[in-house]
């Protein structure tokens, strides 16, 4: 299961209590003031951890809290410092804080191998032995230790890919994933077959690898969350190139240009950022049109009308039977190079 939002609390632990000692030793009349301070309480920690895919952990377990700081004693000796608690959160993750009314404030926008404090533990109090001076010499003043800082957080994962796969629903991303890599998304022909984002991990050789994701399909009105709308377009942020998948035999009979205009529209409305990735055309399941030359000329109307330019190549496949996977693939990685697309 990919779990990618969860909202759990995070507690610090309190700072030890600073103590009343005097020295009581045999042969000396007068002993000082001795009383250690308290330990520093634990903080959480937060890692990002590249072994890490998903938060479905924090589905689960709520509270994470680290260990209160000890007391201190006498003989001026200080209290233990409370263990800090470390919290693997995948890179990607985006921490927020929420407040009382539920509005929420970032806190850090998790890389891999990043170490953030998100509740910091309590300063340990003071013993007697701080309160002495040559005015106060037996003091029987100490404090409490600091309290540590308790947050509700929510987390929020976005996916980390080298290319997204986007379409609309059915256009055959689920299918493209599962020929080109060991990834096992569930395939269906109806809407929204996939729910959750799915990675893949694609070898072009023994050293080229690619990281795709199958990101749940897009309609009309995605950018103001019509569909699973955000839901989408959030996990598409970080992905370096596009993939868009057009199905040229659409099963509810709509047009393959109008489709793809749609959802370059949706793009750019959630983010002008976004519409501007590098963008590879692919078009899939030519293997229904019933031959070579039917699949040569549905191309070219497609690229008619869509008025694309002799320099900008669209990549003919059938994600099922697996032709011309090979080559979009190589394509995917010219453009992640900084090549053309």
């Amino acid at each position: 299961m990919f779990a990618d939002h969860a909202t759990i609390e995070v507690r610090a632990g309190d700072g030890g209590n600073g103590v009343v000692s005097f020295r009581r030793e045999k042969y000396i009349s007068k002993g000082g003031p001795d009383g250690g301070d308290g330990g520093r309480g634990g903080s959480v920690i937060a890692v990002g951890d590249p072994n890490t895919q998903t938060l479905l952990d924090f589905r689960h377990q709520h509270v994470w809290a680290a260990k209160p700081g000890g007391s201190g004693h006498g003989k001026n000796q200080t209290g233990a410092d409370g263990e800090d608690i470390q919290i693997n959160l995948p890179p990607g993750t985006l921490i927020y804080e929420e407040n009382e009314d539920g509005e929420r404030t970032l806190l850090v926008d998790l890389a891999e191998g990043q170490r953030a404090v998100l509740a910091r533990g309590g300063n340990g109090g003071f013993g007697n032995d701080h309160f002495k001076s040559s005015t106060h010499q037996a003091p029987y003043e100490c404090t409490p230790g600091e309290s540590g800082e308790r947050k509700t957080l929510h987390l929020e994962l976005k996916l980390i890919a080298d290319v997204g796969l986007v379409g609309k629903p059915n256009a055959g991303k689920s299918t493209l994933l599962s020929s080109v890599t060991r990834a096992t998304p569930k395939i269906g022909d109806y809407p929204f077959t996939t729910l959750r984002p799915q990675l893949g991990i694609a070898s072009l050789d023994i050293e080229r690898r690619l990281v795709l994701a199958d990101i749940p399909g897009l309609i009309e009105g995605a950018a103001q969350g019509a569909g699973l709308g955000h839901e989408f377009l959030k996990h598409i942020e970080r992905t370096r190139v596009l993939v868009h998948l057009i199905d040229i035999e659409p099963a509810d009979g709509s047009d393959p240009a109008a489709n793809f205009q749609m959802i370059r529209r949706e793009l750019f409305e959630y983010s002008p950022a976004l519409a501007e990735k590098p963008e590879i055309i692919a078009i899939n399941k030519l293997d229904l049109l019933g031959g070579q030359e039917s699949a040569q000329t549905a191309v070219e109307l497609l690229r008619a009308t869509l008025q694309l330019g002799a320099d900008e190549r669209v990549y003919p496949i059938s994600a099922a039977t697996g032709e011309g996977t090979a080559e979009l693939l190589e394509a995917c990685w010219e453009a992640l190079q900084g090549g053309p697309n």
